[in-house]
């Protein structure tokens, strides 16, 4: 069984205190997509971060002390900066592409108005001026990869779902296997059912340096975290990562419920090898040292393999700002991040 310990928690300033948007209201952060290209920490925020030198995905350094906010970079890219709801990144199991997905959790089908909502994002690792759409509408001058979410509705089975995970997996076919994990499913954004649904479909990166499928969407894993005796709340998938390190998928699961009118959220951290994630078997719960489930007092929703013995993770905790352990302050504030480092046992 999986064993950790925390090394070090946090918060990192995503912007200036007090930014507001159009409508004059308070800019909140909310990370939801993490990231470790050996240099940088990528982050994104599933809300935008307004302002001409700005958007939802900003990296920093990270050294021994924990992430350096003091150098923060935004990147601009207008394909970067267009793109709406980032809710996870993933690197090719090469470590020489970088890429993100939204949720693809809303379009508007007599309008391009929601097509925002709906991107597969590439560029090579340190060069995000070269950023792709991934798998776009054939007709010109339409942005957005709407033939993959063509291929992402027939695979998921109903009109409505939101993709919460990304990961890119080594494969005998191609250049890899690209997962994409469902959080959630249904008929519409108010009538779903919670997921730990992994789809996926084997790609290369072609001449272009663009992501191209080689076959179709398919099912390629579930589970259920609710049969475990140590998980006390109905989680969904928040994000998937490869570990290249170890051969190990990580599942991270969330939850945000009410508990005697008062809203409770967290997550829970599960691993499989390789092996087990294909012959679909049920992940191992994370641990702390004692032997009890790492339960998350936060939301969390991103997760970045560093080193062979380390992790990070990220929360988004929408507008709850509560600290926790985190810091001794009562509240973080709107424009601060929260992150814990995790050291295996």
């Amino acid at each position: 069984m999986t064993k950790v310990r925390i090394l070090q928690q946090g918060t990192i300033h995503c912007f200036p205190a007090g930014l507001k948007d159009s409508e004059g209201n308070y800019v909140n952060v909310e990370v939801s997509a993490v990231a470790y290209d050996g240099k940088s920490l990528m982050l994104a925020s599933d809300k935008p971060i307004p302002g001409e030198g700005r958007s939802a995905v900003f990296k920093l350094p990270l050294d021994s002390s924990g992430p350096d906010d003091s150098r923060l970079e935004y990147l601009t890219q207008a394909k970067i900066k267009q793109a709406e709801k980032y809710e996870d990144f993933a690197l090719t199991t090469n470590g020489r592409y970088m890429i993100a997905t939204t949720g693809f959790d809303r379009i508007d089908d007599h309008s391009h108005d929601l097509n925002d909502y709906n991107h597969l994002l590439i560029w090579p690792v340190g060069e995000p001026e070269k950023v792709q759409v991934v798998d776009p509408d054939p007709r010109d001058g339409v942005e957005g990869s709407l033939e993959l979410r063509r291929k992402m509705t027939g695979a998921v089975g109903d009109p409505y779902y939101k993709i919460e995970g990304l990961a890119a997996i080594p494969s005998d076919k191609g250049d890899g296997l690209l997962l994409f994990g469902i959080r959630e499913q249904g008929n519409a954004h108010d009538d779903f059912a919670y997921q730990r649904r992994v789809i996926g479909a084997h790609f290369i990166i072609n001449d272009d340096h663009n992501l191209e499928f080689i076959d179709a969407l398919h099912d390629v894993y579930s589970f259920d975290p609710d049969e475990h005796a140590g998980v006390r709340y109905e989680c969904a998938l928040s994000s998937i990562e490869y570990d290249p390190y170890h051969g190990r998928i990580y599942l991270l699961t969330s939850f945000e419920i009410e508990n005697d009118g008062e809203e409770v959220i967290g997550g829970y951290l599960w691993a499989m090898s390789l092996e087990d994630f294909h012959e679909g078997k049920d992940p191992t719960l994370v641990t702390l040292e004692d032997g009890t489930p790492l339960e998350f007092e936060h939301k969390a929703e991103g997760l970045a393999v560093l080193d062979r013995e380390r992790l990070f993770v990220a929360y988004d905790n929408d507008r709850n700002h509560q600290l926790g352990s985190v810091d001794e302050r009562d509240e973080r504030h709107s424009c601060e991040a929260l992150y814990t480092i995790l050291g295996f046992a």
